[in-house]
């Protein structure tokens, strides 16, 4: 994506100012320029002077001096995110693109819309502000949510014993032929059915489907060697004829880190129909109310992360959601590990949105919906392609149904690749996208991360389709339809033609007891780190971090300090991060802030 200099309205570090220039251009409202804007590295502005102040906690930043995150891998170290990523590899790494500046960007445009959204409802907003660590954190919040659940249920022995294991971070599925592929299975059936064709043991195949269904929430995924064994001895033309027979999908990896193709972020597509007003309600423009979607309603009918966020985000700016699930309610809300009887991954995403239960495959339960979309302003759904004209719940239908009505797709390839394309899951589109390519360095083999990238980025992008899709409603009296994808939302990301090269002190600095991000000077003068450890200036990298292992964080970081580096503790932690009060309120509140 190639990126235009931000207006002088917009401020904050380069990358995010840029992402967010480029989605309020794609937005067009000619008043964007005169809503203030500002990204912070930290924030709220009310709570930097906590974040910066040690705390009394248990969490290992205590050990560090006022923590100074003003750069994208700091806060990564900081909020956890090279955690969560390096988990499926057993070590904590830097995802090597801009990923928390990235997501404070859409941040910063979904405020600023949101604010113009404000004025022409009759409000006033002048200005929003976020930051790349309420970003961080925002892109964390399942991961909170589990780590500080009461019960954790881990994998059982028997997944991950009989056989070595394969780190899922890294290498992943090499076919015959040198391919690196990357595979998805929805339901077991799809699962047992493709390894059956490739006649894979049966053990390693009972055993793999636990910890590969869980790996969306857990960031692990511990598969025994032989499922990677079978697949070493299959050409990618088998392997992609097996995924077709058994319904699983299988896309090869991109090696180049560059995405194939520039999908828009979003489309806004007019519904027919005449202009109609936008109906007032309870709720809006009530004094003391700074909520810009206050008053409006949005139905939500969505799965996993990306539907439910966008729908979180919404309603984090005011939105009454209302979600439609089957009878017996959305079977992810008992995916362990539960809080207060419900899956803390589910409730993270959904808590404070009203449920109804409808059958929507049949006429009664379409009915029903119906009924719900004509009192509101949004209808939201990441249904497969298809199954809305199969419903007879798509744009055209609703739109009758509700003049003036937003509808949001949220889908996983948009119209990219052709009416029947692959399952449109994170890792696929990672694996598509060269995301997968980029978030490694040239030395490692490209493969998804595990932590759910473009699914974060695919709810953000599609909560901000919404906004704009709402402005231009308030601006036109017309409804719209907004799409947007888990593809177009990966090709958001800022990335270099060349996979990025590091050396030793590019990666976290292991200690006795945890690991340490060093600043860029530090990173650029490896004598300050010799100077600090006590060895000779010469020493080479690899040197410098084998002296560090054999101390611990307490004493690495006043000598650091002296030495005039900056070293951030990384977050290995997410329950103790949850508690932080340097932490905690910033992840309990909004991400933005309206003035």
């Amino acid at each position: 994506m190639t990126l235009a200099a931000p207006p002088a309205a917009l401020t904050g570090p380069p990358v995010a100012t840029r992402v967010a220039a480029h989605l309020l251009h794609l937005l067009g409202d000619p008043d964007a320029h005169t809503v203030a804007c500002r990204v912070d590295w930290t924030g709220p502005p009310d709570l930097v002077p906590a974040l910066a102040a040690p705390s009394a906690s248990a969490h290992a930043a205590d050990l560090a001096p006022p923590l100074a995150l003003t750069e994208e891998r700091a806060v990564q170290a900081a909020c956890g995110i090279m955690h969560v990523h390096g988990l499926a590899t057993g070590s904590p790494a830097p995802l090597a693109v801009d990923f928390a500046t990235t997501v404070a960007g859409v941040l910063a445009a979904q405020g600023v819309s949101a604010a113009l959204i404000a004025r022409a409802r009759g409000g006033r907003a002048d200005g929003v502000r976020t930051s790349v660590t309420q970003a961080a954190l925002l892109a964390l919040t399942q991961y909170l949510a589990a780590a500080s659940a009461a019960a954790e249920e881990p994998v059982a022995a028997s997944d991950a014993s009989a056989a070595v294991e394969t780190p899922r971070g890294g290498a992943g599925f090499v076919s015959a032929d040198g391919v690196r592929v990357e595979l998805e299975a929805l339901d077991a059936e799809s699962w047992i059915a493709f390894w059956r064709e490739l006649g894979a043991p049966a053990d390693a195949v009972r055993h793999g489907w636990r910890p590969f269904q869980a790996r969306f929430g857990t960031a692990v995924c511990p598969l025994q060697a032989a499922l990677a064994d079978t697949v070493r001895a299959v050409p990618l033309a088998r392997l992609r004829a097996a995924a077709d027979r058994s319904g699983a999908s299988l896309l090869p990896v991109r090696e180049d880190p560059l995405p194939p193709g520039a999908p828009p972020p979003w489309t806004l597509t007019p519904l027919p129909g005449p202009a109609t007003p936008t109906p007032a309600r309870p709720g809006a423009h009530v004094p003391g109310t700074h909520l810009p979607l206050a008053g409006l309603r949005v139905v939500e009918s969505t799965r996993r992360v990306q539907g439910p966020l966008a729908g979180h985000v919404l309603r984090l700016l005011g939105a009454e959601v209302v979600r439609v699930e089957p009878p017996g309610g959305d079977p992810m809300r008992g995916i362990p590990p539960l809080a207060q009887g419900c899956s803390a991954r589910f409730g993270a995403l959904n808590a404070g949105k009203d449920v109804v239960e409808i059958d929507i495959t049949t006429p009664s339960g379409r009915r029903a919906v119906c009924e719900l979309v004509r009192d509101a302003d949004v209808f939201l759904h990441n249904w497969a392609p298809g199954k809305a004209a199969r419903l007879g719940l798509d744009a055209d239908e609703l739109g009758r149904v509700r003049p003036g009505l937003v509808y949001a797709w949220a889908s996983g390839w948009g119209d990219a690749l052709g009416p029947r394309p692959p399952v449109g899951t994170d890792y696929l589109v990672q694996a598509h996208s060269g995301l997968a390519a980029a978030v490694r360095p040239e030395d490692e083999p490209p493969a998804p991360s595990l932590m759910t990238l473009t699914d974060v980025l695919g709810g953000l992008v599609s909560a901000q389709a919404v906004l704009a899709a709402l402005l231009a409603r308030l601006r036109t009296g017309h409804g719209r339809r907004a799409d947007s994808s888990l593809l177009s939302a990966a090709a958001a990301v800022p990335r270099k033609p060349r996979r990025a090269r590091w050396g030793v002190l590019d990666r976290p600095l292991a200690a006795l007891d945890g690991h340490l991000w060093l600043d860029p000077e530090g990173r650029a003068r490896p004598e300050r780190i010799a100077r600090a450890l006590g060895v000779h200036r010469a020493a080479d990298p690899a040197a410098l971090a084998a002296s560090a292992r054999r101390r611990p964080t307490a004493e690495l970081l006043p000598l650091l300090a002296a030495a005039g580096t900056r070293a951030t503790p990384v977050c290995t932690d997410l329950a103790g991060l949850a508690r932080d009060p340097r932490f905690a309120p910033v992840a309990a509140r909004a991400p933005w802030e309206f003035v």
